[in-house]
């Protein structure tokens, strides 16, 4: 998939989240930690891109050694930013992380963050990515 294409149903994606997460009651001027997620195979090119988020001004975890179900493993580790749950900011990091994962030939798997406010919807999950 192009980079461009990846980035449309990125943003598309960003929009989905953020109306979710309101119309589910979650503050909308509370900070949040979003999680932008990365993985691969080859665990050089994913350390070289955790630098590379971490340059970007990201918070970068430890990469995670995953097993896959077929047995394979997968390198994982997250770029997390700390900001109001506005898309512009949401879609400026988006652009600079999958440009960053493309670089890079790792995957970008999205984001994630938590619910914020008083309750939490009982039918939801926390986490919403």
């Amino acid at each position: 998939m192009s980079i461009e294409r990846l980035l449309q149903e990125q943003l598309e994606e960003n929009r989905d989240i953020v109306q979710a997460l309101l119309d589910d009651g979650s503050d909308p001027d509370a900070e949040y930690t979003i999680e932008h997620h990365f993985c691969c195979t080859n665990f050089d090119r994913l350390e070289k891109a955790a630098v590379d988020a971490f340059k970007l001004g990201f918070e970068v975890n430890d990469a995670e050694e995953m097993e896959l179900e077929d047995g394979g493993v997968i390198y994982c580790f997250d770029a997390i930013a700390n900001h109001a749950l506005k898309l512009p900011l949401l879609d400026q990091a988006c652009e600079q992380l999958i440009a960053l994962a493309a670089k890079h030939k790792v995957d970008y798997d999205g984001w994630g963050t938590y619910f914020i406010g008083d309750e939490l919807p009982e039918d939801d999950d926390e986490t919403l990515h």
